[in-house]
């Protein structure tokens, strides 16, 4: 489900502090609840989902273009990513987070994770088009239990970038997010071995 913006601004996180020249893109409740020592967990099935295994057959194809794309036109060469056209936001880290865990690194997509603590987790990617950031965030619910969300922060690179990230928004909301939460709810379900923690 999406979220109004407010739900991750008005939150006391450390992700606010390196980030005041991005954009906020989306705000999405993540399906599912955790307890005491999942959030980790929840990391982890995150880092390693691979939209090229998607059930939906919309999730493949468009991320299958994309690479496409992206290999035609040399939106992901080296020297348009991370430490070449933009430098890394782990330089603005503080010492706390810069010398703690990352979390997890991803295999399928090209992100490289910033810093993890116990209620988040950061991970950026840069290209040809933009500077993004994809934060997961841990919400209380006023019990020994949480809920988590995801923000994407994005800086444009450009006319290019903004245009590009407004082409493929309606693509985004109908067609990526949902099926990819829906499976993300059943990979939560399996692994916790709870039906009701992807639904509740």
């Amino acid at each position: 489900m999406r979220l109004p913006n407010a739900a991750h601004t008005t939150q006391s996180w450390r992700i606010h502090e390196l980030t005041p020249d991005f954009e906020l893109e989306d705000v999405w409740e993540l399906p599912g609840r955790g307890g005491p020592g999942d959030f980790q967990r929840l990391v982890e099935m995150i880092a390693s989902t691979d939209p090229s295994e998607s059930s939906s057959f919309a999730v493949r194809a468009l991320f299958a273009i994309r690479w496409k794309l992206g290999e035609l036109f040399g939106w992901d060469r080296d020297d348009a990513g991370i430490g070449s056209r933009v430098p890394t936001l782990r330089d603005r880290l503080p010492a706390d987070l810069r010398d703690g865990p990352r979390g997890p690194e991803f295999d399928p997509l090209p992100f490289q994770t910033l810093y993890l603590t116990d209620d988040e987790w950061a991970a950026e990617i840069a290209n040809e088009t933009v500077h993004g950031v994809m934060h997961i965030g841990v919400v209380p619910d006023g019990t020994d239990r949480f809920r988590a969300q995801m923000a994407v922060l994005v800086k444009p690179n450009g006319l290019f970038g903004r245009a590009y990230l407004a082409a493929i928004k309606p693509f985004r909301h109908l067609l990526v997010y949902p099926p990819m939460l829906r499976e993300g709810a059943r990979g939560w379900r399996a692994a916790a071995g709870d039906p009701a923690s992807a639904t509740g």
